[in-house]
């Protein structure tokens, strides 16, 4: 999927009344292991996911904490810093060959003074962060391991075939072990 085939499934219109995007939209590689967005720096792009698998980290202490993974279909990025403009509290890498299409800054929020559909297209991509964002940490706060992990299992089953145990089990916030339990109980 790319930026007009999402706007045409999020917008509800035919994209053919718009001739192009408000903005100038590059297509860019990652090869996997490839660090997009390190810690510290400020982020100048916003990517939407043609393909691969995208994993956002923060760091504590010592140790990277899985923030959140994203598939194709999604827009991501240090979200915080390309809105704020300020040094990035996560890092972004690519787990796999990436295609993505990448917004310049400048370029969107110039299109935003002048655009509807970069507004539109601005909100649902803020929204759409926002709500897993509020979700995941409402899981976190609510729900058990077990209990997230089943539901990881039943909403995102392609990130149990893609990901790594290891990383299926920081990003739940346990142990490999401890997964290795859960894997169990449901078996």
């Amino acid at each position: 999927m790319t930026i007009p085939e999402y706007i045409n499934i999020n917008f509800k219109t035919d994209f053919k009344e718009y001739h192009e995007l408000p903005f100038k939209v590059t297509k860019k590689t990652f090869k996997k292991g490839t660090v997009i967005t390190s810690y510290g720096q400020i982020e100048r792009s916003a990517y939407f996911l043609i393909s691969g698998l995208i994993e956002i980290t923060v760091l504590k202490d010592t140790e990277d904490k899985i923030v959140e993974f994203f598939l194709p279909g999604c827009f991501f990025g240090a979200y915080t810093s390309f809105l704020s403009q300020q040094p990035s509290d996560v890092q972004v890498s690519a787990l796999s060959n990436c295609e993505v299409e990448v917004i310049d800054y400048d370029e969107l929020q110039n299109a935003y003074k002048t655009s509807l559909v970069a507004n539109q297209l601005g909100r649902l991509a803020t929204e759409s962060i926002f709500i897993i964002s509020t979700k995941r940490e409402k899981d976190f706060l609510t729900k058990s391991a077990q209990e997230r992990y089943d539901e990881l299992l039943s909403k995102r089953p392609d990130l149990i075939k893609l990901v790594p145990v290891n990383k299926i089990a920081k990003y739940l916030g346990i142990h490999p072990e401890s997964l290795s339990r859960l894997r169990k109980n449901i078996s």
